[in-house]
């Protein structure tokens, strides 16, 4: 039934307050820079808009929630059915009530800084240099500098497959190392944080700390979507890299990173098949020399070319 193209779809979708784009490149919206379209992207209005949505339409219908695409590798025959992105003003909205923050999922991790830094609060320091949104830091269990999402999770607002608004506590998204287990089907809209007041001087001194490392450790203004895969029980991905000499490997425009060997760049002239190739030959290398299976921690997506 789909698979066609983005017209044919958009013929059988309800109408609704967002807007409908067609055979949107989806390149433009991932970090990567590569990959082929959704055959339709879907921005809602807000929650209601959503709702209605997932409510009225078909119901095989493909359905994928990107973010900012910061974790993301898009093959590059594109995403069938349709691509939902939280991208309006509502999903960027936030209030603070008590030692607790309420935040759209469409909201930067980077904009927490500003949101801090103004309202003398703490204890989000370490999202900030997560490159992505919100909504994307719950699937993945976003952490770093010892801290991770499930530390300062309260609970989070979600549609799920039959339309329904629910309040969602922190536990039931069993979230665990860069991943979580709850249902693919749940669109997680907004969510609330735990925060505590702290001094501004403070508060700059710990991200200025932490943007200080990733400058000195990470690539920067690199098209890359963070760390490959995930570190093995009790070891370092990047080390097995090294120590096997994966770090050396390169496909077509895909190449690993001199500064941290655990990134894989896209030179610019990359497909999104030349990455994937590139993580899986150094999968394949680490595990003949070691015999230790790495797992992918970029989410892969779509159909291949």
């Amino acid at each position: 039934m789909f698979g066609k193209n983005g017209t044919d779809i958009i013929k059988m979708l309800p109408q609704v307050k967002g807007k409908y784009l067609k055979n949107e490149p989806l390149a433009k919206h991932t970090w990567f820079g590569v990959g082929g379209p959704a055959e339709v992207m879907y921005c809602p209005t807000d929650n209601a808009d959503l709702s209605w949505f997932m409510k009225n339409k078909p119901y095989n219908l493909p359905i994928f929630l990107i973010g900012s695409g910061s974790n993301l590798l898009v093959r590059d025959g594109g995403i069938p059915g349709v691509v939902i992105k939280l991208s309006s003003k509502f999903y960027r909205q936030w209030k603070i009530q008590d030692n607790k923050i309420i935040c759209g999922a469409g909201l930067k991790n980077s904009e927490l800084k500003k949101i801090m830094l103004n309202n003398q609060i703490g204890g989000l320091e370490f999202l900030v240099s997560i490159p992505g949104s919100l909504g994307g830091s719950v699937r993945t269990n976003a952490g770093c500098f010892g801290k991770e999402l499930k530390d300062v999770l309260i609970s989070a607002t979600i549609i799920n497959e039959n339309g329904e608004e629910l309040e969602v506590g922190a536990d039931d998204f069993n979230l665990g190392y860069r991943c979580s287990f709850f249902p693919e089907e749940w669109i997680v809209t907004s969510m609330t944080l735990k925060v505590f007041p702290q001094k501004p001087e403070e508060t700059t001194r710990i991200i200025e700390e932490h943007k200080n490392y990733r400058l000195k450790n990470q690539p920067m203004n690199a098209k890359t979507a963070g760390s490959t895969f995930k570190n093995p029980n009790g070891l370092r991905a990047w080390e097995l890299i090294k120590k096997t000499n994966s770090d050396k490997l390169k496909v077509g425009g895909a190449i690993v990173s001199d500064v941290h060997c655990n990134f894989l760049i896209n030179t610019g002239k990359a497909t999104a098949q030349d990455i994937e190739d590139l993580g899986n030959a150094i999968i394949q290398n680490v595990k003949k020399e070691t015999t230790i299976t790495l797992e992918w921690e970029i989410k892969r997506v779509g159909i291949k070319k």
